[in-house]
């Protein structure tokens, strides 16, 4: 294996773990760095790496709230433990629709809807309803400003919105963040929370991806993999303290513009490239 390939997927995994956690859609992004960075590599593993390279993000967000969702900490009490557990029905009830929807039609996504138009179309739309949103709630005070206020209820509605996110170019965060702030939560629980409902979607998504591909790497598959996770995760770590204390004292309007522009960008680079 070229030492280039290392490189690039050091690239892909920095990439990866900035944009798992803004609302600028990390599988949006990572379809198009392959355009730029291809990966020396077959096709079907490359499908399996762009999702399973997002476990090390998800590490991320597992080792920076470990003590808020570890249940069976010894330094809490009981109603501790049961209020972290409550956490847990929460993301499970949220995570359901986008599980159930996802298991059902993951082919159908992947020949259908994993290209640039799709992407930069989303990159667009989403990146007006940001804009929109953040317009309309300017003056309105959050109803939602702690998990614990976050009714089941509202819960499973913001893992409608995840739904959303199966369709490339959309974010996971970004449209569990815009249900979540639409349903009445501060965007620092928006985020939150939708750092929470990461955990078991990809968990569950890079087993199903895995499990398709098969259990048996070569040397330079396991190496590439494990590159990129670690790389994610390092760059997850840094981000997600950044992002939450962006949040504190900004919206999410620069996100909107972002998308708006990137995805301008993509249309008339592949226009181009015909």
């Amino acid at each position: 294996m070229e030492f280039i390939e290392i490189i690039k997927t050091i690239i892909i995994g920095i990439v990866e773990g900035i944009t798992e956690w803004l609302p600028i859609s990390s599988t949006g992004h990572m379809i198009l760095v392959d355009e730029w960075i291809n990966l020396n590599m077959s096709d079907s593993f490359k499908e399996m790496f762009l999702v399973v390279i997002q476990l090390g993000a998800i590490m991320a967000v597992v080792v920076l709230f470990f003590n808020k969702l570890n249940p069976l900490s010894l330094k809490k009490s009981k109603e501790e433990k049961i209020e972290t557990m409550t956490i847990w029905y929460k993301v499970i009830i949220a995570v359901l629709p986008a599980a159930i929807i996802g298991l059902l039609f993951d082919d159908w996504l992947n020949d259908h809807l994993y290209n640039y138009i799709t992407v930069a179309s989303m990159l667009v739309v989403y990146g007006i309803l940001f804009i929109i949103i953040e317009n309309k709630n300017k003056t309105k005070i959050p109803k939602i400003t702690s998990i614990k206020e976050l009714s089941y209820k509202t819960a499973f509605f913001i893992g409608m919105f995840q739904v959303l996110s199966l369709i490339p170019g959309t974010s996971r965060s970004g449209a569990t963040i815009l249900g979540a702030i639409l349903l009445g939560t501060s965007r620092f629980i928006a985020a939150e929370f939708s750092f929470f409902l990461s955990i078991p979607v990809m968990f569950g998504a890079s087993i199903l991806k895995i499990y398709k591909f098969g259990f048996i790497f070569t040397s330079s598959e396991i190496i590439i993999l494990l590159t990129g996770m670690i790389t994610a995760f390092i760059v997850s770590i840094i981000t997600i303290k950044l992002l939450l204390s962006y949040i504190k004292s900004h919206d999410f309007k620069v996100f909107g513009w972002y998308r708006i522009v990137l995805g301008i960008i993509v249309i008339i680079y592949f226009l181009i490239s015909l």
